[in-house]
């Protein structure tokens, strides 16, 4: 939200806005699914993930922010005004909370935290749109395989850094971490790609696309 705006600017900035500083213990819960969404968060220190629990005792996670990341915006300036699921704190987490009107008053102030904030709405949404599509193949091997072939598209490597641990994966795929472990051995057994905790190397970016029937 603050990005390209010198230290001392931020400074002044926050000493006119009015803001305060939560902090949450793991496992608590930050935003709850449908309350109203009358506040944003900044993740000062800490993760925290974006969850969706379903009747038949289900959970989609949706994504995980850290240090520097908005919580809540989408939501907040949304015709709903509600929280579209819970947000849980994977560890200890402090966060920076301000209200919505007072966001809105920063970002008529600054054009930069206007564009800043803009962006991180246009990453998310285009950050949902890739997780949706994640979720719509079955097989542990295929999600797997999606995610891995997105980030090398996007670094442009063929070596892909996992998001934290193996069970922190699994969690972003919605699938348990030992059917991801031995899906991860069995692609590794065909050659397709070389796996070394936390980086995977992609041997076969076309055997890779053929377990998406690309």
């Amino acid at each position: 939200m603050f990005k390209g705006i010198s230290e001392k600017e931020i400074k002044k900035i926050l000493e006119a806005t009015p803001h305060h500083i939560e902090s949450y213990d793991k496992g608590e819960t930050i935003f709850h699914l449908m309350d109203d969404a009358d506040r944003i968060g900044i993740v000062l220190e800490g993760r925290v993930e974006a969850q969706k629990s379903f009747p038949n005792g289900s959970q989609i996670n949706f994504s995980i922010r850290g240090a520097g990341e908005m919580i809540g915006p989408a939501a907040a300036f949304s015709g709903s005004h509600k929280y579209p699921c819970d947000v849980v704190s994977l560890e200890h987490v402090s966060l920076m909370v301000l209200q919505r009107k007072d966001t809105l008053a920063l970002m008529q102030r600054d054009i930069r935290i206007l564009e800043n904030f803009t962006k991180e709405i246009a990453s998310a949404t285009y950050m949902l749109q890739q997780r949706l599509e994640l979720l719509s193949y079955n097989g542990i091997a295929q999600k797997a395989a999606f995610w891995l072939l997105l980030q090398a598209r996007q670094t442009g490597q063929n070596t892909v850094k996992i998001p934290g641990s193996v069970s922190n994966w699994a969690m972003i795929m919605n699938v348990s971490r030992p059917s991801l472990h031995r899906e991860l051995k069995r692609l590794e057994d065909e050659n397709i790609i070389s796996y070394n905790p936390p980086i995977v190397t992609i041997m076969s970016t076309s055997d890779l696309q053929d377990v998406l029937g690309v």
